[in-house]
């Protein structure tokens, strides 16, 4: 078979609750059994947006360990443990806390201030719209506690530009190939989302520098973006924080049924799913 694929589930998101999706999780117990889920269907690494048992969102280190806990209890101990960084409105120093305090093993981290919105065509008016704050100063700040806390960075692209802000960090050497990159599509202000743009993406990446790279395709526009990274050597994400549909239409029960589907994607196109220790060498952690 081809090279195999680091499959990422992106566990539950900031933004949507069960009003839109049922099978969201909000307490810890409910975060690892979905984990567990996504673990058995083929995931090795859980991408964590913390939520208080209430469901509201959280950047409070009790929050972050406690749903971690979960994860490793339910998911196994060697999955590998990914958390968002970004946000709108939560100072940097609160976000960097929860990351010197446990430690993951991977934090996102977003490549470019950018406008970030969602448009409802229906409505004829945005749903939300704002400017997310992603500065040269914020990317090093982030960067640097993640070097000083022995945290690989995820590099989150959400425009081909987004690619070239590698090259001032290679520079200064605030980064350690392998780099960790991920094309993030579908965002109303990012690249629209097509296979074209993704192998555009894909060609980005710094010359020379050795990497993995994967795609993390938002709303239903997520399953050709798959199909499109798996065609092209890339790794995939998906999760209930990214899309709630399977490719039929059917809203998923669980982020088992997004990665399941997602694992026989990769088989049908000759490629199988990394195990735990074949992504953890890959990524160099």
């Amino acid at each position: 078979m081809a090279e195999p694929v680091i499959i990422t589930n992106s566990i539950s998101g900031a933004v949507a609750n069960r009003a839109q999706c049922p099978a969201i999780p909000y307490t810890p117990e409910e975060y690892g059994a979905e984990a567990r889920r996504a673990v058995e269907e083929g995931a090795v690494m859980i991408h964590i947006h913390a939520r208080t048992p209430e469901g509201v969102p959280s950047y409070e280190v009790e929050d972050f360990a406690a749903i971690t806990e979960a994860i490793r209890a339910q998911a196994g101990a060697d999955v590998i443990v990914n958390y968002s960084t970004g946000a709108i409105g939560v100072p940097l120093e609160k976000r960097i806390a929860y990351l010197r305090a446990l430690k993951p093993d991977i934090g996102a981290l977003n490549m470019g201030s950018m406008n970030y919105a969602k448009y409802s065509r229906r409505r004829g008016a945005f749903v939300f719209k704002t400017v997310f704050e992603n500065s040269f100063d914020t990317i090093i700040e982030l960067c640097t506690a993640m070097r000083e806390a022995g945290i690989k960075p995820e590099h989150e692209c959400f425009d081909s530009g987004h690619l070239a802000n590698l090259d001032p960090l290679l520079d200064m050497g605030l980064l350690a190939p392998p780099l960790q990159i991920s094309c993030v599509m579908g965002v109303t202000g990012g690249i629209r989302p097509s296979a074209r743009n993704l192998a555009h993406m894909a060609e980005q990446v710094p010359a020379g520098v050795a990497h993995e790279w994967g795609v993390i395709g938002i709303s239903r526009e997520q399953w050709s973006l798959v199909a499109a990274a798996l065609s092209l050597g890339g790794n995939v994400r998906v999760g209930l924080e990214d899309n709630f549909y399977l490719p039929d239409g059917e809203m998923a029960r669980s982020n088992g049924d997004l990665v399941a589907r997602a694992r026989r994607m990769c088989e049908d196109v000759g490629r199988r799913p990394a195990t735990v220790a074949e992504a953890r060498e890959r990524l160099g952690l």
